[in-house]
């Protein structure tokens, strides 16, 4: 989530409680292995799929690779997100 987080940061991130919404960072495990973690943005919703986005593109594992996931695999939504960029 380069250039928003930087490696290390200590983030405050809640038990979803609510609808996941554009916009939201999220974290949710990585659909390939479900050992690692994933910090990614919610940037679009089909029905009950997310898309999830890094916010550094180039270097970034997402939807764009691994398909969109479904609302309920969301694990955690990060508080007071910062804005992109």
């Amino acid at each position: 989530m380069s250039p928003t987080y930087v490696p290390d940061e200590r983030l405050t991130a809640l038990r979803r409680w609510r609808p996941i919404r554009p916009d939201d960072v999220v974290v949710v495990r990585d659909p390939r292995d479900s050992s690692r973690w994933l910090l990614k943005r919610c940037v679009a919703k089909s029905g009950s799929r997310l898309d999830l986005r890094g916010d550094n593109a180039a270097a970034s594992t997402d939807s764009r690779e691994f398909g969109l996931v479904a609302s309920r695999e969301v694990a955690y939504i990060v508080m007071d997100p910062r804005p992109r960029g």
